[in-house]
């Protein structure tokens, strides 16, 4: 009774299979090709008795059901092929590769169970050739339908990526059926996988034997491509992608040289735009892989229709395209290595651009002046010796062009050229100075450069001022001489009245030379922008009217632009700080766009200061006092006060010193924070003055007692200052000084005094970590708040207070 039980147990489960089995394949159901993997991925079956279930469907007469057989184990294996045993798989592509010759409805399942099959880890040696070879020979690839080829290339990346030693064992026997698989295909979801194939082919060595042409004829067939996505496209594939991916294949080889460049010089020649763009860029990827044995021969055809494009093209894109193809190239020429007896094909190459491009630099109506030079401009930028060669045969030519034309504008062009060429050169380094290519020209050039910059018009001073900025960047070249001069060209330049765009370029020129050559700017322009300041606090004292004080602006401009350099800080910073205590002396008529002009030019001096750690704190140990100095000075009772000090305690004014202390402040080091908040708080908890400068005050300063209301809006500075100093700085006296700040927050009229007050407060609560202390001040602030509210005297200043703790918070 037992034993009878146990024979039940046992077919009854492969009955549940065959029902399963029958449903899929004679009902025409697909949901149970789902059951069966789920039953075979739990242990319920194994695949030898899936396939013995399937028995009589893979062996019927009816093509069909041999189809819908072979479609339900390839599924299965789809999803289970990883529990499959080495024994199971040889027995199983045994099986698949014979069905291969089965009935064209048969195959695409066959291929499924195939791709399945490619994909496990279980398969031993030499099936992977054994499956390609069987597919090779029994398939006609291009005759299936879509998604079948698709699934033949998969097999074959699968194997690729997985055995790759095998199928290399192959040799050319590979490389050729691969050809036959590919050859006609048309889908483009197809497309991608196969050019990723062919690269995969070339970039990991496999054999190509003699089918080198075969395989680029079978890719470049497709170039260039003309792919547009239908709307709504689901799989996403766009005409990029496919461009991208076949340029990869063509441009992987040298082999393929002596086919693809005669296809690109086609189509570059050709009238459609999208292939002259395709074969262009295609051509430049090309460069990175070809040699001079591969480009020897294409030379003057490639150059003729480069140069036809920039001379003729109306489109800025394949401009572009064929000038950094051309640089491509010049620097494949320039990297090849020559032997003692080959030809130099770089300097013929040179020569023949020389010959066409020269004469048209020469030509009065300069008709192709710019293309010709951006020729050549794209050749020399391609390596130091195409630099060296073209720059030496084109300056005297430019330089030459230059003096007899006499319009601005054909020289600011001529100018704008050889701006070019000197821009290249900063690419190269050269270690002796003789060999460099403009030491010739040197005296040329500064002769040419400083006639720009007095010619009247703007637009050839521009150039000028650019082409003197160049020049100095190039190591050792101008002189003691040539950087006097230039400085001096600057300086006036910078106080030209009439166009506003030559002393802007100026002030920014001067500061970049100035990086370069502190000695020659502090020797020659300091001393004249002291002389003009002091000038200038003459002039304003006499308000001599807006021309005057426009040079005055412009010098201090020129004061921050020339701060480049820590020596010149140390002698710019001091004239700042100087202008602003004569003014305070009474010494001239001050009004606060004055004051807000060195706030500005000292701001800007400040964040020049803070790529150098040591300038930035020469800085602020140096302006950070006496700017708080000027401050106290200004909020002290005074019979006669100055009018600078009224003007210091305006609110434009004070926001300006602010920004200048914040700027000053917010790139410290802990270390160095740490030492100058020790000062700067029990100046206002204190008034501990005994930092600042000049500091004999006729009072105390006590702005958070009973000081004066002019007192008390120095909170501002207290606030750019505390809010700037970075997180970690310990603030001393806190407790006491944010008892004080919500004080003043919530308890004078003044609405500049009780709101920097309140933003004091606020940023010095966002510093504070999680905890106690945090929880302290947060109740103080709210204490404090609820009574503001309550009071009607007080009611804005505790509103705007509950605002910034809310930001905080």
């Amino acid at each position: 009774m037992a034993a009878a039980t146990g024979l039940e147990e046992a077919v009854a489960p492969m009955g549940a299979l065959c029902g399963l089995v029958q449903d899929f394949v004679m009902g025409q159901q697909e949901g149970p090709a789902d059951q069966v993997a789920a039953d075979v991925k739990s242990g319920g079956y194994t695949v030898l008795q899936v396939v013995e279930a399937l028995g009589s469907s893979l062996e019927n007469a009816e093509p069909r059901t041999r189809a819908r057989g072979a479609q339900l184990l390839s599924q299965v294996l789809l999803q289970c092929h990883s529990l499959l045993s080495e024994k199971e798989v040889v027995h199983l592509i045994l099986f698949y590769e014979n069905r291969l010759k089965d009935h064209h409805l048969v195959v695409p399942s066959v291929l499924q169970g195939l791709r399945a099959l490619s994909m496990s880890v279980a398969l031993p040696p030499g099936l992977a050739v054994s499956v390609l070879k069987a597919i090779f020979q029994e398939v006609h690839v291009q005759s299936l339908l879509q998604v079948d080829r698709h699934t033949v290339f998969s097999i074959i990346t699968n194997f690729m990526r997985s055995r790759e030693e095998e199928l290399k064992g192959l040799g050319a026997d590979f490389t050729f059926g691969f050809i036959q698989v590919m050859d006609g295909e048309k889908d483009p979801r197809n497309l991608l996988l196969a050019f990723r194939i062919v690269h995969d082919l070339i970039s990991k060595d496999y054999s190509l034997g003699p089918f080198v042409e075969e395989l680029f004829e079978v890719t470049s067939c497709y170039f260039p491509i003309d792919f547009t996505p239908p709307p709504n496209d689901p799989y996403g594939i766009q005409r990029e992608d496919l461009i991208l991916s076949l340029r990869a294949v063509l441009a992987s080889t040298p082999r393929f040289a002596e086919f693809l460049l005669p296809l690109l010089i086609e189509k570059v020649d050709s009238e459609i735009l999208s292939a002259k763009l395709d074969s262009l860029q295609t051509l430049n990827a090309c460069c990175a892989v070809y040699g001079q044995k591969e480009l020897k021969d294409f030379l003057p055809s490639l150059w003729a229709s480069i140069r036809r494009e920039v001379f003729q093209t109306a489109s800025e894109r394949v401009e572009a395209e064929g000038l950094a193809a051309l640089h491509s190239l010049t620097a494949c020429l320039s990297c090849s290595v020559l032997r003692a007896d080959a030809e130099d094909l770089l300097g013929s190459f040179l020569s023949n651009i020389l010959q066409d491009c020269r004469h048209h630099l020469c030509e009065p109506d300069m008709k192709l002046v710019w293309p010709s030079a951006k020729l050549l401009q794209a050749a020399a930028g391609a390596s130091a010796r195409a630099c060296e060669h073209l720059t030496s045969n084109v300056l005297p030519l430019l330089l030459e062009q230059f003096h007899k034309h006499s319009q601005s504008n054909q020289r600011r062009t001529i100018l704008e050229m050889i701006l070019g060429f000197l821009k290249l050169q900063q690419k190269w380094s050269y270690e002796d100075r003789d060999e460099r290519p403009l030491s010739s020209f040197k005296d040329q050039l500064c002769s040419l450069v400083f006639m720009a910059l007095t010619d009247p018009s703007t637009q050839l001073q521009l150039v000028g001022i650019r082409t003197l900025t160049v020049l100095g960047a190039q190591p050792g070249l101008l002189s003691a001489e040539d950087l006097e001069l230039a400085v001096g060209h600057l300086y006036r330049l910078t106080f030209l009245e009439e166009d506003s765009q030559s002393w802007v370029a100026a002030l920014e020129a001067s500061g970049t030379l100035a990086t370069l050559y502190p000695g020659a700017f502090s020797r020659h322009l300091l001393p004249k922008l002291a002389e003009e300041l002091h000038k200038g606090e003459s002039d304003v004292a006499r308000a001599d009217g807006p021309t005057k004080c426009s040079r005055h602006f412009r010098c201090l401009q020129a004061l921050s632009a020339v701060s480049t350099h820590p020596s010149i800080v140390k002698e710019t910073l001091p004239l700042l700080l100087q202008h602003l205590c004569q003014a305070n002396k009474g010494n001239m008529v001050t009004e606060s766009s004055e004051v807000v002009a060195v706030c500005q030019s000292l701001q800007q001096v400040a964040e020049k200061c803070q790529q150098d750690p040591e300038s930035y704190w020469y800085f602020h140990k140096t302006a950070v006092p006496c700017l708080f100095a000027l401050a106290v000075q200004a909020s002290m009772p005074e019979k006669e006060s100055s009018v600078l000090r009224k003007v210091l305690l305006e609110d434009e004014v004070l926001a300006a010193l602010a920004s200048v202390i914040g700027t000053a402040t917010t790139h410290l080091s802990p270390e160095l924070a740490a030492q100058s908040v020790t000062c700067i708080v029990p100046l206002f908890l204190d008034g501990n003055t005994s930092f600042l400068p000049e500091n004999s005050f006729p009072d105390q300063f006590q702005p958070f007692q009973d000081g004066s209301s002019g007192q008390r809006r120095l909170v501002a500075l207290l606030t750019a200052f505390v809010c700037s100093l970075p997180r970690n700085v310990e603030i001393p006296q806190l407790n006491r000084l944010m008892r004080e700040l919500l004080k003043q927050s919530c308890g004078h009229s003044c609405p500049f005094s009780s709101t920097a007050a309140t933003k004091c407060f606020a940023g010095l609560l966002n510093k504070q970590p999680p905890g106690q202390q945090l929880e302290e001040f947060l109740q103080l602030a709210v204490g404090t708040v609820e009574a503001g509210l309550a009071s009607e005297s007080s009611r804005d200043q505790a509103f705007t207070l509950l605002l910034w703790q809310g930001q905080t918070s």
